[in-house]
């Protein structure tokens, strides 16, 4: 009531507007002037609406927690839910949204033709929407420290000039114009029969059976990239963004996407084509849920938001919102730990805590154990168990570094422990990143993509684009079907050597019961990424059987990001492939030789009836690799064109000379992943280069001989304030620094 007071008196001070200029409309709808309590009451009746709606919805989510069996569309939900100020900032979209839906209703009683109602506001009209909804924290004027030391955990006032550059619960970038099947927000394909240029787009489930599907026998190993090469690319790309999905809906509080073949916003469920070779029922189809909208203050067009900060800097880690941040740390002593499980050890090492959920999803996969699923800084943390490895790695690494700053500088407090901890370590994943992963990604290509660094540039915006959480799916084709244990001979740990990739999906308890994260640690060493080819794209663990461990028709893959793709409005293949400078073929011979497989480019045109209609993350996928790389030219430029823009554009990027001092930043230049396993495993051997295929033991040292990060560079002198490179520290932050 009071927060309607405020804009009640805000709207005051600006008299009684109209909705329509009289100069653009119809002499009929220039006499029917809307009053500024017109305008008050839709604003109003909309934030009913929408509070309703996720009432229903939140109360059928609590009903749906009292269920003895989870869907495998509940397991993908759990992982993309939005949490904290996400959800605020999502509700706030979808208020903007339904003011605008009835103030686009009442005008269209009085102008008898088509218009936007965003065409016809004032400027000052968008702002007391975008205000009296919320969404003007999207463009709220931000006051920066002059100085700051630390990143915010938000993101924001990175960039000083532009503080909402690459924050969290903002849109994702456009480097090209959305294209949606009404011009706003419906996706393409929809609507069944319509043609996009010229052509009907085909079912994506019809595109995953026919071009993606691999038998999980039938793969061929990558004999230069091992296992840690696939886990560090999901590693990175959770570092970056996450579209979250939410099941409200406004106008349709009944839609069930779980069940519904309808589409029933924010249900968009894949329609199963004839024939499928697993799905036989009639009225069968699988569930897809939209991603959630970000606020639009200018336009009707769909955007959607990431959830995280843009930056590398282990968000997956530390959260990317101040409550989030602030559970994850251990505040029982002031050393600046982060929090770790209360009732496990992994061999006396730490693992990460547990959510505080007694109804918590990861209860399902194991029905005994009762293990309830990890929390981290990324919802995703228990979506495999490789990448709960690395979590608790990262975590334990943070541990072992603030204690040994407290050694090295005993006067320090929990905070300054903790943040000069987060910032070593985020900038130890920009080197790995940079060093090891990216040039095994892009091969000959990388020095072009990603030249030497020339320092921070504020004129770059570093947010990631749409089509990049579209394009960094790569990693996907290169999954093999088997998640193996080795034990400390690195043969197979008897009796958990390996599992079925499906089974470990949300297992947090295979971690507790299993022998912990060293035997799967092991496995990356040594076994094989899988490699991803034209007729061996994604394995039937993936494309079929996708959370299927509790129930038997699992989800695909493929299938979701190729839905997803739509979902995002994201123009076809040669609207990318000309965005690139690169050439666009307008055939199926043209297509053949892009691809140099003409059998392959024959099923493409048989299925999109031109190349212009080929989804971006299929199209992508299946061109030959670069020299040397991992992903084909168009993958090459956009994955290139992120990272550069997320070095170049970041302020607190670790080779900037502000950042660290040069002794420390020579200390940082040697950080490796295999001195970080030594540090917090019980591994003693290990391969120098973790990311490239090694056998033991002929390619493995003893950890006495991985270099370890010395640490001694961050010991403050006697003067307070001087690092032990010599440089003087910029005064603590404040303000917009956590």
């Amino acid at each position: 009531m009071a927060e309607m007071k405020q804009i009640v008196a805000f709207l005051g001070l600006l008299g009684a507007l109209t909705l329509l200029p009289s100069s653009r409309c119809s002499p009929d709808a220039a006499s029917e002037k809307l009053t500024l309590p017109t305008l008050l009451s839709s604003i109003q009746e909309a934030k009913q609406k929408v509070d309703e709606a996720y009432k229903y919805s939140r109360d059928r989510a609590k009903e749906d927690l009292k269920k003895n069996h989870a869907s495998p569309s509940d397991f993908l939900k759990h992982l993309k839910e939005p949490v904290a100020q996400t959800r605020s900032a999502i509700r706030s979209a979808a208020y903007q949204e339904t003011v605008f839906s009835l103030l686009q209703k009442k005008v269209e009683k009085h102008w008898h033709r088509q218009f936007n109602i965003t065409d016809v506001l004032s400027h000052t009209q968008k702002e007391m929407i975008s205000k009296a909804t919320g969404c003007d924290y999207l463009t709220r004027p931000m006051r920066c420290p002059e100085s700051s030391v630390y990143r915010t955990i938000t993101g924001e006032c990175n960039n000083r000039k532009h503080p909402h550059y690459g924050a969290s619960n903002h849109g994702y970038a456009r480097w090209l114009p959305a294209e949606y099947e009404d011009g706003k927000s419906l996706p393409q394909g929809l609507t069944e029969g319509k043609l996009y240029n010229g052509y009907p787009l085909p079912l994506v489930r019809e595109v995953s059976n026919k071009i993606i599907a691999t038998a999980n026998e039938n793969i061929t190993d990558d004999q230069e990239r091992s296992l840690a090469f696939m886990h560090w690319g999901q590693w990175v790309d959770h570092d970056m963004d996450l579209a979250p999905m939410t099941q409200t809906n406004v106008e349709h509080k009944e839609a069930h996407c779980s069940t519904s073949c309808k589409y029933e916003p924010p249900c968009f469920p894949m329609q199963i084509p004839p024939g499928d070779p697993r799905i036989h029922e009639p009225g069968v189809c699988m569930p897809f849920i939209r991603t959630a909208p970000v606020c639009n203050p200018t336009t009707l067009i769909r955007e959607q938001i990431n959830s995280i900060t843009s930056f590398l800097d282990t968000s997956m880690v530390y959260g990317s919102e101040e409550p989030l941040a602030k559970s994850l740390r251990n505040r029982t002593n002031s050393l600046g730990l982060m929090a770790l499980n209360q009732n496990f050890t992994d061999g006396g090492l730490g693992l990460l805590p547990f959510e505080n959920n007694s109804r918590s999803l990861c209860l399902h996969t194991n029905k005994t154990d009762n293990i309830p699923c990890f929390i981290a800084g990324d919802k995703r943390v228990t979506e495999n168990l490789g990448l709960t490895a690395i979590h608790t790695l990262f975590v334990r690494e943070h541990n072992r570094m603030a204690m040994e700053l407290k050694r090295l500088n005993p006067h320090w407090d929990g905070d300054k422990l903790y943040q000069e901890a987060r910032k070593i370590i985020g900038a130890v994943n920009q080197v790995i990143t940079f060093r090891d992963y990216m040039p095994l990604v892009l091969g000959d290509e990388f020095h072009k993509q990603l030249p030497l660094y020339k320092g921070y540039d504020d004129s770059v915006d570093p947010t990631v684009a749409n089509v990049f959480s579209l394009a960094f799916r790569f990693g996907h084709g290169s999954i093999p079907p088997l998640v193996s244990r080795l034990g400390e001979d690195f043969r197979p740990l008897v009796p958990y050597s390996s599992v079925l990739l499906h089974l470990t999906f949300c297992a947090s308890w295979r971690i507790i019961r299993e022998g912990g994260i060293d035997p799967l640690i092991r496995g990356f060493l040594v076994d094989h990424s899988k490699l991803m080819k034209q007729n061996q794209m994604m394995v039937k663990e993936l494309q079929d059987r996708l959370f299927e461990q509790v129930e038997e028709i699992g989800l695909d893959l493929a299938a979701l990001n190729l839905q997803r793709g739509r979902d995002h409005g994201l123009p076809g293949y040669n609207a990318w492939r000309r965005f690139c400078g690169l050439s666009e073929p307008r055939n199926e011979a043209e297509l053949a030789a892009v691809l140099q497989n003409p059998k392959l480019a024959k099923k493409f045109i048989e299925l999109y009836g031109t190349p212009d209609n080929i989804d971006i993350w299929i199209g992508s996928m299946a061109e030959p690799f670069v020299p040397n790389g991992r992903v084909g030219p168009l993958l090459t430029c956009l994955i290139g064109k992120q990272f550069r823009k997320i070095r170049d554009g970041d302020r607190f990027w670790w080779e900037n000379p502000s950042v660290f001092t040069p002794r420390q930043r020579h200390v940082l230049s040697r950080a490796s992943l295999s001195r970080i396993i030594c540090d917090n495993t019980h591994i003693k051997e290990v391969p120098m280069d973790v990311f490239t295929r090694s056998q033991y033991p002929r390619d493995f040292v003893n950890c006495t001989e991985v270099m370890g990060l010395d640490l001694s560079a961050w010991k403050e002198e006697n003067d307070v304030g001087v690092k032990g490179g010599g440089q003087k520290e910029p005064p603590s932050a404040s303000g917009c620094a956590p």
